[in-house]
């Protein structure tokens, strides 16, 4: 379990090299193929996401779960007949690019994502009734080392470090005095180094004076399980991780 946080000092461990790689291309879209053979029949005015947002998958996979959005009108009324367009970065393809809104005004399409590990965001545009509208989601890919940082979070951590019980796995989080980070919450452990990080998994709380109640795992994970482990942490922090010295290209 990991606590409260005492240093803000930033991390520039090269082990992230691999999530700095952040697919997060807005230049490079797919153009939606079928586009030009619908016609709409209807226009909104707003567009929302319904669900498939915020997952993560394998690179070069499709996503578990279809992402839809829906189109509104001015009366947050479901509109019927609409034009939708997916766009994402290169790498990314959509079945189906572009669809009419269904009876309910939804829009459903599955997402398969590029090879190189990151996030994506992706958009939803829609003509509108005056102006286009846009609605941008994200999605993330992970690498060979991050999908088994999954699986060890699974198997040792989401039990306290996930607030959420599931019908795999029943949290552990309420019956803890102090309560865990969740491994998404990067405004806490963003601050925390790759070595404060590494020292806490494999000694426990009391490594950096934090609550007894997270074990140690030196002897149950091996160094790189570890690193692993670290990697998915980062993947998966909203907001995202961005390491102490990173410089970003300018467009």
């Amino acid at each position: 379990m990991i606590g409260p946080v005492r240093s803000n000092t930033l991390s520039a461990c090269t082990v992230m090299g691999t999530i700095l790689a952040i697919a997060s291309v807005a230049g490079c879209k797919h153009p939606a193929q079928q586009a030009g053979t619908l016609k709409a029949t209807a226009a909104g005015t707003a567009l929302v996401e319904s669900s498939g947002s915020h997952q993560l998958g394998a690179t070069g996979t499709a996503l578990k779960d279809p992402l839809v959005v829906q189109v509104n009108d001015d009366q947050g009324t479901a509109v019927a007949g609409a034009l939708v367009e997916f766009h994402g970065p290169s790498g990314v393809s959509f079945e189906p690019a572009a669809m009419l809104t269904d009876s309910s005004g939804q829009a459903t399409t599955a997402v398969t994502l590029g090879t190189a590990a990151g996030r994506y965001q992706l958009s939803a545009v829609t003509a509108g009734k005056s102006k286009a509208v846009t609605l941008e989601t994200v999605e993330t890919a992970l690498g060979y080392q991050q999908r088994l940082g999954s699986i060890l979070n699974a198997k040792y951590c989401s039990r306290c470090h996930d607030p959420e019980s599931s019908p795999e796995q029943v949290s552990n989080f309420d019956n803890l005095e102090v309560k865990p980070h969740a491994f998404a919450e990067g405004n806490t452990l963003n601050k925390m180094t790759d070595p404060d990080l590494m020292a806490i998994i494999q000694h426990g709380g009391p490594a950096l004076n934090r609550s007894a109640l997270m074990p140690p795992y030196g002897n149950t994970l091996s160094p790189a399980d570890v690193r692993a482990l670290i990697l998915y942490i980062r993947a998966v922090a909203d907001p995202p991780y961005e390491p102490a010295g990173t410089v970003y290209a300018r467009k």
